[in-house]
């Protein structure tokens, strides 16, 4: 298996094909520098559990465009097959299905660049990395086959990586905008005991 790129490092660059909005598309990951990128892999267009990840992420796509950023879902399927499952699964769910690009790695090039790509049965592993404006991987999260990913919980990292981006503070355990952000240290370099401005209520 390859390995897994970590939190703080460069996000890998690639070129792929792509089915964006019925038009077949070329992408690189570098051509979306300057905004956040939700780059999501999956096992397999016609599955189980991956129509309902998808369905759930362009449901909730415009909230992400909200968020400066842009979704991209990749998995082993051929373009026509992400035509088939646009038209036939995602469209079910979805009036006009996803209207992000659906990346086509046949041969796990892309996904063997972020150690989620099994070589064994030939498609990707359930993860999905969050990738800052600079290039940088801020977070990173693995799944079992059977596990459905929560693209709210998603949304909520994302809303907490740019305000630590804005603010340079830190979002506590459940942070939603508008509830307490942290400082770790004070003007002397002290640091700062959470229990003095954060409750645990504020985690739900």
């Amino acid at each position: 298996m390859d390995r897994i790129p970590c939190v703080g490092e460069a996000a890998p660059d690639f070129k792929a094909a792509a089915l964006h909005c019925g038009r077949q598309v070329e992408i690189t990951l570098s051509g979306f520098r300057g905004q956040w990128v939700v780059l999501i892999f999956i096992p397999g267009d016609f599955t189980c559990v991956c129509p309902t990840e998808l369905a759930a992420a362009a449901v909730k796509y415009p909230a992400f465009r909200e968020l400066g950023s842009e979704v991209l879902a990749v998995s082993t399927d051929t373009l026509e097959a992400h035509r088939d499952f646009q038209e036939k699964e995602l469209s079910r769910f979805v009036s006009g299905g996803a209207r992000f690009p659906l990346v086509s790695d046949p041969s796990g090039t892309v996904g063997s660049l972020y150690g989620l790509y099994d070589a064994r049965r030939k498609t990707e592993r359930r993860g999905h990395f969050l990738i800052d404006p600079d290039g940088i991987i801020q977070s990173i999260e693995v799944l079992a086959a059977p596990l459905g990913r929560n693209m709210a919980e998603i949304l909520r990292q994302l809303r907490a990586l740019r305000e630590h981006r804005a603010t340079g503070r830190m979002t506590p355990c459940g942070w939603e905008p508008g509830k307490p952000t942290l400082k770790a240290v004070d003007e002397a370099g002290e640091r700062i005991p959470p229990w003095e401005n954060w409750k645990p209520r504020e985690a739900f």
